[in-house]
């Protein structure tokens, strides 16, 4: 998964960090990082290729894998220097799934950090501009004292079981059109749980029965914390499709799977996982 940066250490606990010449730079701009991109590689630049960044951009610590530190910014306004010659543009839809596993990682939850700094400049109760809190990872407007901590949405996968059977679906209006599982996020004053069974009536028409949990994963790419569930059919197979939502619901039996799906999410794997192993409630 996304996630998964084989032996690399993610290290994400807020720091007072003192830019070093070999930190890497995460600039964001339009939906896109600056990376090197050759071959389907990303290589980031590092603060040494940007003399003029320290006083030009504000750049904050986000994160460090295996010690090397990664700062995010803000790079709308760059100009693209001589010894950035080599660098571009790579939107979201397209570094996600390149490698190295770690760097892409790296630039997806440099994305969901910047857009929730962009997002909240200032205060939503008083208007002043929001400061960056000293002690944690945090905004905090020194006007009303306001704080807001970076947004995680909660949301669910879920594999709906028949038998051999896994029920597949495909996003209406969406750039993504490969197959996926029921998805939703969780409203307010409900248990998550909970949001699986509306989720799955909504959008199918379906009711389910023993629900087991199955892993987590953080999606950073729509600021979520996805919670992956397994679940039996309980009562009719019949679909009655939420169109405005999903362009298609089917029932696959398991040794005729498609493969078209995400490979880096929690919904490919759980697919993956269905296909190989199938599921015993």
């Amino acid at each position: 998964m996304l996630q998964d940066i084989g032996l690399g250490r993610y290290h994400n606990a807020f720091c007072v960090h003192e830019a070093q010449p070999e930190d890497y730079v995460l600039l964001y701009a339009r939906g896109s990082v600056l990376a090197d991109h050759e071959n389907g590689m990303l290589q980031l630049p590092v603060i040494g290729r940007l003399p003029s960044a320290r006083n030009t951009l504000q750049l904050r610590y986000g994160f460090s894998i295996d010690e090397k530190a990664y700062l995010i910014g803000d790079g709308s306004e760059l100009e693209l220097s001589d010894s950035l010659r080599s660098y571009h543009w790579v939107s979201g839809r397209d570094y996600r799934y390149m490698g190295p596993g770690t760097t892409a990682f790296a630039c997806c939850v440099g994305e969901s950090l910047h857009r929730w700094y962009s997002q909240n400049r200032f205060c939503g109760r008083c208007a002043a501009e929001m400061e960056d809190s000293k002690i944690e990872r945090a905004l905090v407007c020194p006007r009303c004292g306001l704080t807001l901590y970076p947004k995680i949405c909660p949301a669910v996968i879920v594999a709906v079981c028949d038998g051999d059977r896994l029920l597949l679906t495909k996003y209406r209006g969406r750039a993504f059109q490969r197959y996926a599982l029921v998805a939703g996020f969780n409203e307010i004053g409900e248990t998550i749980e909970q949001t699986v069974h509306r989720e799955v009536l909504e959008e199918t028409g379906l009711r389910v029965k023993h629900l087991r949990f199955y892993k987590s994963q953080p999606w950073v790419i729509t600021d979520s914390l996805l919670m992956g569930f397994f679940c039996a059919l309980d009562g009719s197979d019949a679909v009655n499709l939420q169109e405005d939502e999903l362009s298609l619901a089917q029932w696959f039996h398991r040794s005729e799977l498609p493969e078209d799906h995400s490979g880096i999410s929690l919904t490919g794997e759980m697919i993956e996982y269905f296909r190989e192993n199938g599921y015993q409630f």
